[in-house]
């Protein structure tokens, strides 16, 4: 679990409710139903409105690697690599064929099924590299999908906040409503930019960053099986990998 994000997410809400109640503010009144269902329901009507199906269930599936990203350790994919060339020296690719079986990450497994098919480097690289940038692009659009949701929810708050005007006007004789009115007025802005920089804005940008760790690490290891495809020797395989960690 990444434990920045949990962290990050309090200490911004913490500073910030904790500063209006220093302030002599209520902390309730920031927890209003009305003016939430009107910002969030609006920016993700909005956000839905300019996106397809498939990309908004990308950005579903991908949303847990806020929290709970892909182990992806260099140094233990240098090493899988060192031993599956070391291994195919001895060998042949056909050892790798038990590998292949039981490897679950699906790209590595294409990877060690194609070696073991003996299938050429050029073609191994072009199929492999087509992978990691189909992937790679699905990602960074589906992370658009919450970086678009930041764009439309502080407008969102705005329309938010007018609506609340505009019952607050009226009910100008009816005190009890006018503050209510008001209440949501003030409170959906409020919502309208937390929410974008606080929580939409920041997702986008991990998911974009863990992206691209992905695609990095896929490259590391695309690199090593071309190299225990066209046959190298395992130490400058390794030392060749190694640039990736320095």
């Amino acid at each position: 679990m990444d434990k920045l994000t949990p962290l990050g997410l309090l200490i911004a809400f913490v500073g910030v409710i904790g500063g209006f109640a220093v302030e002599g503010g209520v902390v309730g009144t920031l927890f209003h139903i009305p003016a939430f269902f009107i910002v969030f329901g609006g920016t993700l009507g909005a956000t839905l409105l300019q996106s397809h199906m498939d990309l908004f269930l990308r950005a579903l599936r991908i949303l847990p690697k806020v929290l709970f990203p892909p182990d992806l350790h260099m140094e233990q994919g240098i090493e899988s690599i060192s031993r599956w060339s070391f291994e195919c020296r001895q060998n042949g690719f056909l050892s790798l064929e038990e590998e292949a079986l039981h490897e679950v990450d699906p790209f590595i497994s294409k990877a060690l099924n194609m070696l073991v098919d003996g299938v050429e480097p050029e073609i191994l690289r072009s199929s492999l590299d087509a992978d990691i940038f189909l992937e790679y692009d699905k990602n960074i659009k589906a992370s658009k999908f919450f970086e678009a949701m930041g764009g439309y929810s502080p407008t969102i708050g705005i329309i938010g906040a007018v609506l609340g005007l505009i019952q607050a006007m009226t009910n100008l004789q009816q005190p009890e409503l006018l503050g209510q009115g008001i209440a949501t007025a003030f409170v959906a802005t409020v919502y309208g930019v937390g929410f974008a920089n606080f929580i939409y804005i920041p997702v986008a940008n991990k998911l974009k960053a863990q992206s691209q760790n992905e695609s990095l690490y896929k490259e590391m290891m695309l690199e090593g099986f071309c190299g225990i495809a066209s046959g190298d020797n395992p130490r400058s395989i390794e030392l060749k990998l190694s640039a990736y960690i320095r």
